[in-house]
């Protein structure tokens, strides 16, 4: 029997397939990369492997967290499965509550180590239900796909705007610590769409986590997602919730990697991230992952096969490539030292915040590191 949360599960797939659920003001428009005129290397010699809470990936970019917990999304997420197996890139689950509200729904997460028993897989579990399945309950999602690692994912916003949503968010730091001080795996803390700030970030950090995903504000808006159930539901209450703070809360993908990137831990851009220039600009702002949802879901549910969820990564790679010609790097790690511009908004708000002179020292530094 369907439990509500897989319900739900299956209805937002749909609606993020079949509406505009996508906000464009990412912050990436805003960061230009400094073109390098000579950048005295072979394109055919820039080596984009990379390393990540100790695994190797073949590229800098994993395929994010969206799916499983509904029989219909088991074939997704062996699709995606099979694209992250051959590439030798990581990949996350959707959340898995639905599976610990009712086992029948463990085998669409259970797919993806069974198609990818090399990959980084990570596990996921929403801040909530950590109040409510505590450390055992992480467990049982590790157990369930024999996870690399786990993620504790924070969706508040998306939380405030549902009617069935859970607004209490007590004691979730405490909780997380407490996963972080119990669990032998590492544990990521990730945004779903509105960002982390600095303050956020350090008490994550305190807390242990072993890396931030900071799900920054401008790729698929789960609470935008929302307005379409609502309206569904004839819920007027929940729609305007939506249309106030879907489109137009949080802290940018661009805004989240600089306020994020000064602790020491793995950071990951997600949000917004859509083709191999974001990933290049990403990682020159302090990033050390990339990952993406939205552009690898559509073509899985489109197609059912994984050779064109490939040509699409394999593609973002190439242009990640060309990024990396033009700046004269060599390796993923070459280019967080490359040079770059941040105008317009986003610059407004990192010197009101300020965080834009990290984005200064960075240059100063890049122009000592070439004399």
């Amino acid at each position: 029997m369907m439990n509500r949360t897989s319900r739900r599960k299956i209805e937002q797939l749909r609606i993020c397939m079949e509406q505009d659920v996508e906000v464009g003001a990412n912050g990436f428009a805003d960061v230009k990369l400094v073109h390098v005129a000579l950048p005295e290397i072979a394109k055919d010699e820039i080596e984009l492997k990379t390393n990540f809470l100790g695994f190797s990936f073949n590229l800098p970019i994993m395929i994010a967290s969206m799916t499983g917990g509904h029989p219909e999304t088991k074939r997704i997420n062996e699709v995606l499965a099979e694209a992250a197996e051959q590439l030798g890139i990581g990949m996350g689950v959707g959340s898995q509550r639905a599976a610990l509200e009712g086992i029948e729904h463990e085998d669409s997460f259970r797919v993806v180590r069974d198609v990818a028993p090399d990959s980084f897989i990570y596990a996921n579990l929403g801040a909530p239900q950590l109040l409510e399945y505590g450390v055992e309950g992480v467990k049982r999602v590790i157990e369930m796909i024999d996870a690399d690692a786990v993620a504790i994912h924070l969706n508040f916003l998306q939380e405030a705007i549902q009617p069935e949503g859970n607004v209490d968010a007590r004691g979730c730091l405490d909780a997380i610590k407490e996963v972080c001080g119990e669990i032998k795996k590492p544990v990521i803390v990730k945004e779903t769409g509105a960002g982390i700030s600095y303050r956020v970030a350090r008490k994550l950090v305190d807390a242990g986590v072993a890396a931030i995903d900071v799900g920054g504000f401008g790729g698929t808006s789960l609470a935008a997602a929302e307005i379409y159930r609502a309206k569904a539901e004839g819920d007027e209450l929940s729609e305007h919730l939506g249309q106030l703070f879907g489109y137009d809360w949080g802290i940018t993908t661009v805004e989240s990697i600089v306020e994020c990137s000064s602790f020491g831990i793995p950071v990951i851009a997600t949000g917004g991230i859509r083709n191999g220039l974001d990933i290049a600009k990403s990682i020159a702002l302090g990033a050390d992952m990339c990952s993406a949802a939205l552009p690898f879901l559509k073509i899985a549910m489109h197609n059912l096969n994984a050779d064109r969820v490939i040509a699409k990564i394999e593609e973002m790679g190439e242009e990640l490539k060309a990024a990396m010609f033009l700046t004269g790097c060599k390796t993923v790690k070459e280019l967080k030292t490359a040079e770059l511009v941040v105008t317009g908004a986003t610059r407004e708000i990192m010197d009101q915040r300020g965080f834009f002179d990290r984005i200064r020292l960075k240059m100063q530094d890049c122009r000592i590191d070439k004399r």
